[in-house]
């Protein structure tokens, strides 16, 4: 696969659907023991909406039986049953909020959990794919989003629907002719809902995609902030931010007008069908048909009727909004490990094998732009092998092979005699210690960086192994030593020390095999000098693979493969291949033969 490919990571756009059932069916899958949190809150919704419904009700009874009678003991007492009904529903609300959202917390935590997990196991290719951004929106936003839908979407729902029945059947029991003449204006409203929910599901669906583009290239930017300012490239990336942020804020704009417009059109509507009661109603009252408490009965319900339609129209686009970031969630819950353990490894073979063997092995990112061509090599146990070559040449690929960060499309790869396919990948990573030029230090101590590979090393074995490096001589200068905190990126630290931290780290996992990637690159001529010393004595019995632009690093190894265009074109010792007088002789030439000339000069 391509590392630039984008098709595969790109976030689709919201199809606009409110309710899809096989996405319901799934997130249901994560509710489990938390089903009964969410019946017991809708059957408590329930009763807080009856408990509502009893309201307008209760002004009925009190201004026609004991207001008109005069009846001020009646007329107490249906004061307190309202007072006591209207705590009753605020406790079931009250109720029911918290054990939606307790629901929705844990839910939430199985649902973030899940997708680090499933991110901790995908390979290498998805993240070529895919930028940190948008995948760190998978674990905030989008999940941010179903809680949403199981805090104050999906149960709320059942709520409202049941409000918007209760009204209607309560004020047909009443007066089924003010309660028709009430219901005149749900066209119009329909009508609204309708032409609202449209306009706004578009604009929903070009605000996530602005969103996730944005969150792209914000994280981006501060992840490359040195080279931005290096280059001087401040004010073109504002531009840049600036046009996409503008871009989501007028979406957003647009979006408020609509919802700015929906709300008072609904109050609007709301004011009609009052108006309509109070004509009918009044009328009807004059001609002695209906009482005064029914008429006031009939106003409280069509504020009550209109509300649950506003919270509607929001819950619609909490389902929006959760279905698709339910859909996005699931393609990462979903996605193919590309590079996985083998279903039936097998068993090691009998007899003495190479360390690694690379047999006839071709391999490309993309399509067949081969990096690797029929590549073939061993390296026997105890052997320190140097790669180089040109850029390009395929020298960091044959080390993200052997760490299986990705799967060749030809031939094969055998370590001792087995199959690295074969080897489960805890297994195989844990035989490799790696450093790097570009060294990735973590939040938390510098012991803590030191033993990741060994979270279970002593005190004593981090030091030693930083001792052996010469990483003890600045960690001791250092305020709390070795527990000293470390800023993002070991920011604070030169990137000498970092390397020096990454080759403690590396030689306290003991690996069988360690893997040197243009790891001296950055150290000054004395401290590589130093590190040439302890590698030497750490490499004693221990196979070794060094990649080195610098020629005088590698001078020493067992054997030397140079790599051009892919392929392997030389091999032996440091002496041998200049004697041969080939690619090695003219990278040698170029790195020293000008050196060499100035000084005789």
């Amino acid at each position: 696969m391509s590392k630039n490919s984008n098709s595969a990571g790109e976030d689709r756009d919201v199809v606009g659907k409110a309710y899809d059932s096989m996405l319901v069916r799934r997130l249901w899958g994560y509710v489990g023991d938390q089903k009964a949190k969410l019946f017991l809150a809708v059957f408590l919704l329930l009763l807080g909406s009856a408990a509502e419904l009893a309201g307008p009700w209760l002004s009925k009874v009190a201004i026609d039986k004991y207001i008109a009678s005069g009846d001020t003991t009646g007329l107490i007492r249906i004061v307190i049953v309202f007072v006591v009904v209207a705590a009753l529903a605020g406790a079931l609300r009250w109720s029911q909020v918290y054990l939606t959202g307790e629901a929705g917390q844990i839910i939430m935590y199985r649902m973030r959990r899940d997708v680090f997990d499933k991110l901790q196991r995908l390979s290498v290719p998805y993240f070529d794919r895919n930028p940190v951004g948008r995948l760190m929106t998978r674990i905030t936003s989008d999940v941010q989003a179903l809680y949403e839908l199981f805090g104050s979407g999906m149960v709320a729902i059942f709520g409202d629907v049941f409000m918007l029945l209760g009204i209607t059947v309560v004020m047909f029991a009443i007066n089924w002719k003010l309660a028709l003449l009430t219901l005149t204006v749900i066209p119009v409203l329909l009508l609204v809902t309708f032409a609202f929910r449209k306009v706004v599901r578009d604009l929903y669906r070009r605000t996530r995609s602005q969103i996730s583009a944005l969150n792209g290239y914000l994280q981006e930017n501060l992840t490359g902030m040195r080279i931005v300012q290096l280059f001087g490239r401040e004010e073109h990336n504002f531009a840049r931010f600036q046009e996409q942020n503008i871009a989501l804020k007028n979406t957003y704009l647009k979006t408020i007008f609509f919802y700015a417009l929906f709300f008072p059109g609904v109050e609007l509507i709301s004011a009609l069908a009052v108006g309509i009661i109070i004509w009918g109603g009044g009328t009807m009252m004059i001609a002695g048909v209906v009482t005064v408490g029914t008429l006031v009965a009939f106003l409280q319900y069509v504020e009550r009727f209109y509300r649950p339609v506003r919270d509607l129209a929001e819950k619609y686009n909490i389902l929006q909004a959760a279905m698709a970031a339910s859909e996005r969630v699931f393609q990462v819950l979903d996605e193919r490990v590309e590079v996985a353990d083998s279903g039936s490894p097998s068993a090691a073979p009998a007899g003495v094998y190479p360390f690694i063997e690379f047999r006839g092995v071709w391999f490309a990112y993309k399509d067949e732009e081969w990096i690797l061509q029929d590549l073939s090599f061993v390296v026997q146990e105890g052997e320190s092998i140097a790669v180089v070559g040109a850029t390009g040449a395929g020298k960091t690929t044959i080390i993200s092979l052997l760490q299986r960060f990705y799967d060749v499309q030809r031939g094969e790869i055998l370590i001792r005699g087995r199959n690295i396919t074969d080897y489960p990948l805890t297994e195989l990573r844990a035989m490799l210690g790696i450093v790097l030029q570009d060294v990735f230090i973590f939040a938390g101590t510098v012991a803590d960086n030191i033993r990741y590979g060994r979270p279970d090393a002593s005190e004593t074995e981090v030091e030693d192994s930083s001792r052996v490096v010469c990483a003890d001589r600045f960690i001791e200068r250092l305020p709390e030593k070795y527990q000293e905190p470390m800023m993002e990126r070991g920011a604070t630290l030169s990137t000498g020390q970092r390397q020096l931290l990454a080759f403690a780290r590396a030689l306290l996992r003991k690996p069988d095999l360690l893997i040197l990637d243009e790891a001296t690159a950055s150290i000054d001529t004395e401290t590589e000098q130093l590190i040439q010393q302890a590698i030497r004595r750490v490499l004693e019995g221990r196979t070794s693979i060094i990649i080195a632009h610098r020629l005088s690093t590698i001078q020493r190894c067992d054997r030397i493969l140079v790599m051009h265009h892919g392929r392997l074109r030389e091999q032996g010792t440091h002496e041998e291949l200049l004697t041969l007088g080939g690619i090695y002789h003219r990278l040698y030439r170029l790195q020293f033969g000008q050196v060499a000339e100035a000084a005789a000069s």
